[in-house]
């Protein structure tokens, strides 16, 4: 049964409604300057409005999706820059969510390569990748990890494991391509039955996908029960057309919200219910039903 509002898609709005450039498609960096740390303040106060007239809790999510060893070298980040941005993007949610009602906060963790292009990598070395990052969301009291945009498997069992090592709850949101399928070609029930088999996350997700691109995926059976939150992207392309372009696809609202309506239907387990590339709170607002934040 919903009960959890969470955010939309972060970094396209901030790319393309408030025209910051993102590099590496990195939101993390926003959070060590006071400009940009009020902006993101200002994106989650917006979620917070529309949990309020929803009259439901409200999850706020990190934006450490690219705050990982590899993404972070990008951008100049060693391990102790991480371990700092990590910690105060925990500090900055929780900040967020001040006086604002029932609030989770929930640190994000992102795939270790491209959202949309499945490495092939052991469950293994993603443990140990994923290990300090998920250590530090720990460390800094987050109620959650949440490894978001997962392609295959093997990185989820990876991402479970570091987060059982360091005794924090974890869930975990597949992408799905227009067929329903993983990027590895894995269908969504396969995926969450082998990790479930190799090391159980609390909570299953799906974003970055359409709802009806998520609908080709589901067959009635039991593992739709674990599927817990619903992150969907605003846009029907496909994720190689969407990496391609230049404006912003915003989709048919419409469609979205009615998409999204008949597939909780199917997914009565879902508790939380966000939005992911191309959406923003108008979007969210729209697939709960209530007006839009100053409208």
């Amino acid at each position: 049964m919903l009960g959890w509002v969470t955010d939309g898609g972060l970094e396209t709005d901030l790319i393309f409604h408030k025209g910051l450039e993102l590099p590496g498609f990195a939101a993390f960096p926003l959070v060590e300057e006071r400009s940009t740390a009020q902006l993101l303040l200002d994106y989650y106060a917006e979620y917070a409005a529309v949990a309020e007239r929803a009259g439901a809790g409200l999850v706020l999510e990190t934006p450490t999706w690219r705050a990982s060893p590899d993404h972070g070298a990008l951008l100049g980040y060693d391990r102790d820059g991480l371990a700092r941005v990590n910690a105060a993007a925990v500090d900055l949610v929780r900040a967020a969510g001040a006086g604002v009602g029932q609030v989770r906060i929930s640190g994000v963790v992102g795939p270790r390569g491209d959202g949309y292009v499945a490495a092939g990598g052991r469950a293994d070395e993603a443990a140990e990748y994923h290990y300090e990052q998920v250590a530090v969301l720990a460390g800094a009291g987050v109620d959650v990890v949440h490894a978001m945009t997962i392609n295959e498997p093997s990185e989820a069992i990876g991402v479970v494991r570091a987060a059982r090592s360091v005794g924090v709850p974890v869930g975990i949101s597949f992408t799905v391509e227009t067929d329903g399928r993983l990027p590895d070609g894995t269908t969504l029930r396969a995926a969450v039955e082998q990790v479930d088999a190799a090391a159980a996350p609390d909570w299953y997700g799906v974003n970055c996908a359409h709802p009806l691109h998520v609908a080709g995926a589901l067959d009635g059976a039991a593992w739709q029960s674990r599927v817990e939150v619903l992150r969907p992207n605003a846009s029907t392309l496909t994720h190689a057309e969407l990496d391609a372009m230049e404006v912003l696809d915003e989709g048919d609202r419409s469609l979205l919200t009615s998409s999204a309506a008949e597939l909780l239907q199917q997914l009565p387990g879902v508790t939380t219910l966000g939005g992911c590339c191309g959406t923003d709170a108008t979007h969210v607002a729209s697939m709960w039903g209530v007006p839009a934040p100053g409208r």
